[in-house]
């Protein structure tokens, strides 16, 4: 009769190689896991990694960060550059030239500006030049022009002589300010017109008008005259070198006044009736005697 006894399994290492312990004390328990393969452990950060999906950046986002990149190395070569130009000493000042002199010389306005030989071009700038030429009363105003790499250029603008103003034996010459720009002792070598005593003796507000009359006048004109006066502000007269009174009045419309003025001495004259007054006073109606 056949044995209904079930058979039993026990694990246990190779023949030859001695006892392999019991699984967790149990002999009979047929193990069915077993540990993953090394090739599959040390793969599975990569494949983690395999999942993740890179997208190209963005063509715009690339051409912005390649302008952006551009225009700070452009600008930290400029920066470079100009630094360069202000402190260099290949832009120093050597030579400075002059224009616009009339009463002044060229060398005089050299002799001031003398300090700024050697000084880079950049860092010259036109109050500085004006500061040096302070001394210089003839001088209204001035600009500079820099001609690398060690020119620089004044342009003078002088103020402009209007009359001779006598103080004893020597004749000021002074501009529409009352600013003395000269002397000299010979008034006929000048053709302008002589103010008796100047502002000391007729009053500052006097001296004022007569010298804005004096600089609204043409050229032409000015030289024409011999002398100028006034009572009053209001009553500016003046001569002729050829004995005429122009009664000019106050300093108001002297554009106009001038403008008349210079037409009426244009006009042919009559020998029979001869002109010995121009009243331009009264501008829109002028009137000669």
């Amino acid at each position: 009769m056949p044995s209904t006894r079930r058979p039993t399994y026990k694990t246990g290492a190779p023949a030859g190689r001695g006892k392999a312990e019991p699984a967790s004390g149990r002999s009979d328990v047929i193990s069915a896991s077993r540990p993953a393969p090394a090739a599959d452990v040390a793969s599975a950060p990569q494949r983690a990694t395999d999942n993740v999906l890179s997208f190209p950046e963005p063509k715009g986002k690339r051409i912005r960060r390649n302008i952006i990149l551009a225009v700070c190395i452009v600008a930290a070569l400029v920066a470079g550059l100009l630094a360069a130009a202000v402190y260099s000493p290949v832009f120093a000042v050597q030579t400075v030239s002059v224009d616009g002199t009339k009463m002044l010389t060229p060398q005089q306005v050299q002799d001031a500006l003398k300090p700024l030989h050697g000084k880079p071009l950049p860092q010259v700038h036109d109050d500085e030049v004006k500061q040096l030429l302070q001394p210089l009363v003839q001088v209204k105003d001035v600009t500079t022009e820099a001609r690398p790499p060690s020119v620089l250029v004044v342009h003078i603008q002088e103020r402009t002589p209007v009359a001779l103003v006598k103080q004893g034996e020597v004749f000021q010459l002074v501009d529409v300010d009352g600013v003395q720009l000269g002397t000299t002792q010979e008034p006929g070598s000048i053709l302008l017109p002589v103010i008796d005593g100047g502002a000391g003796v007729i009053g500052k507000d006097l001296f004022k008008a007569i010298t804005a009359v004096l600089a609204a006048l043409p050229a032409d004109v000015l030289a024409r005259l011999s002398d100028a006066s006034a009572k009053s502000v209001d009553a500016v007269e003046l001569k002729l070198v050829d004995g005429q009174t122009i009664v000019w009045g106050n300093a108001g419309e002297k554009e106009l006044k001038a403008k008349v003025l210079e037409a009426l001495l244009k006009a042919p004259a009559n020998p029979k009736n001869p002109v010995q007054v121009y009243d331009v006073s009264v501008p829109r109606h002028p009137v000669t005697r």
